[in-house]
């Protein structure tokens, strides 16, 4: 093989690696850090450094391992639900503040007589929590929808919303609406089955 070829899969890999290491989800980490293992593993043997790709090649099989894991694993998913003036949440949102800001940028937490607030707990962890507002259209105007980053792997949207559906539509609130800030939030209300309805509004249907 081409020796430039060979040095282009050897950056390659080293950036994938690098990358992997940013990543606040485990789930991100294992899948970018696997593929960079492998890309590393393939120059190994290549080059003919046999330390370089079976080493590599271990990694390859471990991340495989944990990510079988992670996908396998049965989770218990609970909402607690708190109320608004509840000094845990208050903590949390103080704490988690920064991160929070990333994704719901001015978010202040005001809370009503109108205020839906509880915590999501997966595993009996806590995994985030979600503000919501009832309106008198009979709707829920979603202020915060926030999850830890080592639990964003669309679990934790797709119970509470799930959830949503078992506890407000008895009552009559059939719609909720969410306003997107940022690309990644938008992403992740579509793979929740939001539509988007203008103004990065969106609204979904509970059913």
């Amino acid at each position: 093989m081409n020796q430039q070829v060979l040095e282009w899969i050897g950056y390659s890999a080293s950036v994938i690696i690098a990358l992997s290491m940013t990543m606040s989800s485990i789930v991100k980490f294992r899948w970018i850090n696997l593929t960079g293992a492998l890309m590393f593993s393939i120059y190994g043997f290549l080059i003919g450094a046999w330390p370089v790709g079976i080493l590599n090649g271990f990694i390859v099989l471990t991340d495989a391992y944990y990510l079988f894991q992670i996908y396998s694993k049965k989770e218990v998913f609970e909402i607690l639900e708190v109320r608004p003036e509840n000094r845990y949440l208050m903590r949390f949102l103080d704490f988690h503040q920064k991160d929070i800001h990333r994704f719901f940028p001015g978010f202040v937490y005001t809370p009503t007589e109108n205020t839906v607030s509880f915590l999501i707990l997966r595993n009996m962890a806590i995994a985030g929590v979600f503000i919501a507002q009832r309106n008198e259209t009979k709707a829920l105007e979603v202020e915060l929808d926030y999850v830890l980053p080592e639990y964003r792997d669309f679990k934790n949207g797709k119970f509470v919303y799930y959830w949503l559906s078992q506890k407000f539509t008895e009552t009559g609130y059939t719609r909720v609406w969410a306003k997107a800030c940022n690309k990644s939030h938008k992403k992740y209300l579509q793979h929740l089955g939001f539509t988007e309805s203008g103004g990065n509004h969106f609204l979904k249907i509970l059913e």
